[in-house]
């Protein structure tokens, strides 16, 4: 038996519920398990520091599915491996503060959230009361691919997200039901999750996986996200940058196939990206300049990016996925409590990096003794000056592959900010454009730290800025080989600054 899957299986064990029970139909309702404590809400002004996160993980309850009997009942394990508490523990040894219970399922799946998925988030939280633990799901979204839904604590979280789930994922009627999966049942979703109190945080998931080309999006498009976001803003508040199932290389290696030309697309490219590739680990919808990411920030959008694992099944139990905080982090300002790590995503207050190229990037823009943050909007006069100043924390310990990594280059790449678009499907911005690009012999460092200060002459219209950065010497990341190690093409990316000018 692998080391890992003995591991699980000795753990499993030890839960205050029985496997047995759930394989032969049997238990744990939410009601018989007191949640467990949350941590309080720290006082206001509480310190804050970059926390590091994943929002999309999966456990032993996305399930699959006995489709030989009707209705099909759920095959706990089939579609991911480990309990939340693994889960748990294996983020907080790669680091991470944060983390959102992310699983789905087919037909009356919110049964399985209520009955079980949820009581084992609650024996993560007891198990590891130290990390943050979130009650979510990844949304089978109507008319769309998938999304996480991210559920404020509180008692009724299970009520509230299994009501979601019940209501509007696109898989959960029995027999299926066409209805469920248009654009139309999406918006009426957001509306509801709008309507909750305490609203609920939706973000994409890996938005081109199915597109076929670059610019030739599949079930997720341009003018849906928009759809999303104008319904909804303070709810469905980005997008994934980087996806997860980044570790097909390593899988590749550690179980190799003389019929590897053969297995399907999804386990050759990065990020599960059969048809048109990730760059540079990252969607086309992030990674392309003047792409669609820029032409929503070009409409003023706050439309922000996030990192995480996809975490299904590890590489060295044969599946395509890195742990939670392995390969990939998203990092965001805030005290350490549910509330205002929330509040620091919705505000795009957030960087994303992959193979721990950075672990902290302060961004700011001052003007006329304003300064503002990532995620920040900076208020200008017309004509005048703005002063960019960077702080970038470049590790010099191993990260989880036992390289250490250099930081190449930093790009501060700027657009204009004109409006909505008149087409709803645009993706692109044509002003985005990098700024500068800094290398070591531009910027100042000292140990892990580099600094860069950088003026804006002159800005006469609004814009936004954002910051990226590679190990790489790829001007543009390119196209992602199928099987290339994505340790060696690592990326960062930071959420926008605005700049209004008046």
């Amino acid at each position: 038996m692998p080391r890992i899957r003995l591991a699980l299986t000795i753990f499993a064990t030890a839960l205050p519920w029985s496997g047995q029970a759930l394989a032969h139909g049997g238990h744990a309702s939410a009601g018989e398990n007191a949640p467990a404590a949350l941590p309080a809400d720290p006082a206001h002004g509480a310190e804050e520091s970059w926390l590091a996160g994943d929002h999309h993980i999966h456990s032993r309850f996305s399930v699959g599915l006995d489709k030989k009997v009707d209705p099909p009942t759920p095959i706990m394990g089939e579609d991911a491996s480990y309990p939340a508490a693994m889960n748990a523990v294996m983020a907080r040894r790669y680091g991470l503060s944060w983390i959102v219970a992310t699983d789905h399922g087919g037909p009356n799946h919110s049964k399985v959230h209520r009955d079980h998925a949820y009581p084992d988030l609650l024996h993560a939280r007891a198990a590891v009361p130290d990390l943050i633990q979130f009650f979510g799901m990844e949304l089978n979204t109507p008319g769309a691919d998938h999304s996480s839904i991210i559920v404020p604590p509180g008692n009724d979280e299970v009520d509230r997200l299994t009501d979601l789930e019940r209501r509007f994922d696109s898989k959960e009627a029995w027999p299926e039901d066409p209805a469920r999966d248009q654009e139309a049942r999406m918006i009426d979703a957001l509306k509801a999750m709008d309507a909750q109190n305490p609203r609920p945080v939706l973000i994409a998931h890996h938005p081109s996986r199915s597109a076929t080309g670059l610019g030739v999006y599949g079930k997720t498009t341009p003018q849906e996200l928009r759809g999303w976001n104008d319904t909804a803003p303070n709810v469905a508040i980005g997008m994934e940058g980087a996806p997860g199932h980044q570790a097909t290389h390593q899988q590749r290696e550690r179980f190799p196939n003389p019929n590897a030309d053969k297995l399907p697309e999804e386990y050759r490219g990065r990020g599960a990206y059969g048809r048109y590739p990730t760059m540079g680990g990252f969607d086309q919808m992030t990674a392309r300049l003047g792409g669609f990411w820029d032409s929503m920030l070009g409409e003023g959008r706050r439309w922000w990016i996030t990192a995480n694992s996809d975490s299904h099944t590890h590489w060295s139990d044969g599946g395509i996925d890195h742990w939670p905080g392995e390969y990939s982090k998203t990092y965001v300002l805030a005290a350490k409590s549910h509330n205002a790590i929330l509040a620091s995503l919705r505000a795009g207050r957030a960087f994303v990096t992959t193979g721990d190229l950075v672990s902290s990037v302060d961004f700011k823009a001052e003007a006329g003794g304003q300064t503002v943050m990532t995620g920040g909007a900076l208020t200008i006069k017309r004509g005048q000056d703005v002063t960019v100043s960077i702080r970038v924390r470049d590790p010099q310990t191993p990260n989880a592959n036992g390289d250490k990594p250099d930081v190449a280059r930093i790009d501060l790449v700027r657009g204009k900010v004109m409006g909505r678009a008149k087409d709803r499907n645009s993706d692109t911005n044509p002003t985005t454009r990098v700024e500068a690009r800094f290398s070591p012999d531009s910027w100042t460092r000292n140990g892990e730290f580099i600094t860069i200060r950088h003026v804006l002459k002159g800005v006469k219209a609004s814009e936004y800025i954002r910051l990226r950065g590679t190990n790489t010497q790829e001007l543009e990341p390119l196209a992602d080989v199928k099987g290339e190690n994505a340790w060696a093409d690592l990326w960062f990316y930071t959420n926008p600054i605005f700049i209004e000018a008046r």
